[in-house]
């Protein structure tokens, strides 16, 4: 009976009917995707004291390399049963590729190695000595650990090595969001701002990631991983533009530091940016000293199916890029991105040429960068109610539940409430317990606490002698707290978040 046998991502191998196409059975026990097959009808062969990763044969099937975990490369002939030991790695062995009398290696480190093989006649390389007989896999694992070595290689030195540069064997995304902490085959630690790298020779990973943590709850708007080695951000829509982050907060000036920047936008922007340019001068707009367009307008059209982009005659302004999104172009990242065509499609950010269009781009990407226009997302408010402490003979502002961003700063509910307090009073109607007197306004239901707080044209209160706290599970909160931190570390409950408010006096 001729049956077929295939390699799974479920980490099985598969044997089918290639009569029926059903599954006849399925080999457990390897821990990771079985990445090649090459069957032995006698299975004899066990050499490895490891999972064998890659296989490759001589044209005639008569011997076959085989290399994998135990970082070694050993040649076997099938007739004989004969093995032989190529070469060690200082790591495991991943892929090997035939070529002439030679043998690409390479391992999970960056680098690739060439090294003799003697394909053509491989039987050369038995003339060597030092061959042993492959027995059965827990005789493999015996020997090797009762003897306490392995047979010495044949090869010692490559014969030519392509250097690559170390690979990401480790990361995690920070608490900040912008952050990720990575460790690379050298060693190294590395802190990754997307565009701003620092880095941590000589550290441990888990030392310094516990060093950098921070109470802080931001969304998670991008995903990470290293395939290949290096780091890769994922950008899906809408959860790209779940974060945002006060402009203050990014150290961007000439705007009001209450400005919210979303930072999904904004890093879209930055990928953009020389293809922004580019596309400008194809369309020979002109563009003045302080970024403005003088001529010229870009705008996205959407149907069911696809996007199509326009211009007309209509003056735009064009969307600026923020330094902290400002992406290098010494070292440029790359975009992979699927367009209306699809397929992937990869270049990188200072090699486009500003024709690139919805057959590239999918249109919400092109609604960034072009419009400065987000997609519909989820909402980003926090609702909470706000109580007196228990026993604080303050007056009570509100009976209904409020709402505000998430990223709204304990400072400003510390604002609300001291406007609140005073609305017309006078400064000398607290009394000598430090308490206000109640009745001031009205039953609040359901209102919004905005980021302009400060601007509401409510009289400043104005007491040297006394200041607002507030608290959340009776631990008093830091000005410079976020609402959604406070939920996440202190109230850690579902329902709605719950603040109090003292006054105290100063000392």
């Amino acid at each position: 009976m001729i049956e077929l046998i295939s390699g799974e991502t479920e980490k099985v191998v598969r044997i089918w009917d290639p009569r029926t196409g059903s599954k006849s059975m399925k080999l457990r026990g390897h821990i990771d995707n079985t990445r090649a097959l090459l069957l032995d009808s006698t299975g004899r062969i066990a050499v490895h004291t490891d999972s064998v990763w890659a296989l490759a044969s001589t044209p005639t099937f008569s011997h076959v390399y085989s290399s994998g975990r135990d970082f070694s490369l050993y040649l076997t002939d099938l007739s004989t049963r004969e093995n032989i030991l190529l070469c060690t790695k200082e790591h495991p062995i991943s892929l090997l590729a035939f070529h002439d009398d030679n043998i690409w290696v390479a391992t999970t480190d960056s680098s690739v190695d060439r090294r003799p093989a003697e394909g053509q006649n491989p039987q050369k390389v038995f003339q060597r000595g030092d061959s042993f007989l492959a027995g059965n896999l827990s005789f493999s694992r015996a020997r090797v650990s009762l003897e306490g070595t392995a047979p010495t290689p044949v090869f010692k030195e490559p014969i030519f090595t392509i250097p690559g540069t170390p690979a990401i064997v480790q990361y995690e995304i920070l608490n900040k969001k912008r952050h990720v902490l990575t460790r690379d085959t050298a060693g190294s630690i590395k802190l990754w701002d997307i565009t701003i790298l620092s880095f941590y020779a000589q550290v441990s990973y888990d030392e310094k990631k516990e060093q950098l943590f921070e109470m802080v709850t931001i969304p998670s708007w991008f995903t990470v991983d290293s395939p290949l080695g290096s780091l890769s951000v994922h950008l899906d829509t809408p959860q790209c533009f779940s974060a945002e982050m006060y402009s203050a907060d990014l150290k961007i000036t000439g705007k009001p530091e209450d400005d919210k920047i979303n930072l999904g936008l904004e890093t879209l922007k930055g990928l953009l940016a020389h293809w922004m340019a580019k596309r400008r001068q194809k369309l020979g707009l002109q563009t003045s000293a302080n970024g403005n367009v003088l001529s010229g307008k870009v705008t996205t059209q959407r149907s069911l199916a696809h996007s199509r982009i326009e211009v007309d005659g209509n003056a735009e302004t064009v969307p600026t890029v923020y330094p902290p999104f400002e992406l290098s172009t010494v070292s440029p990242p790359s975009i992979i991105t699927e367009g209306s065509q699809g397929g992937p499609w990869r270049k990188k950010i200072t090699e486009l040429y500003g024709t690139e269009d919805e057959k590239h781009f999918p249109w919400w990407v092109l609604d960034c960068g072009l419009n400065n226009q987000l997609p519909s997302r989820e909402n980003t408010k926090c609702s909470f109610h706000l109580h007196p402490c228990e026993g604080s003979a303050v007056q009570i502002l509100t009976q209904g539940k409020l709402s505000a961003p998430r990223i709204l700063r304990i400072q400003k509910v510390i604002n609300y409430v001291k406007e609140k307090m005073v609305l017309d009073k006078p400064i000398d109607s607290l009394n000598t317990i430090g308490s206000f007197a109640p009745g001031i306004g009205g039953q609040l239901q359901h209102s919004s606490v905005g980021d302009g707080l400060l601007c509401s044209g409510l009289k400043p209160w104005k007491n040297p002698r006394h200041s607002i706290e507030i608290l959340c599970n009776n631990q008093v909160l830091s000005p410079d707290t976020s609402l959604s931190t406070v939920r996440a570390y202190i109230w850690k409950k579902p329902e709605d978040l719950v603040l109090n408010y003292r006054v105290i006096q100063r000392r």
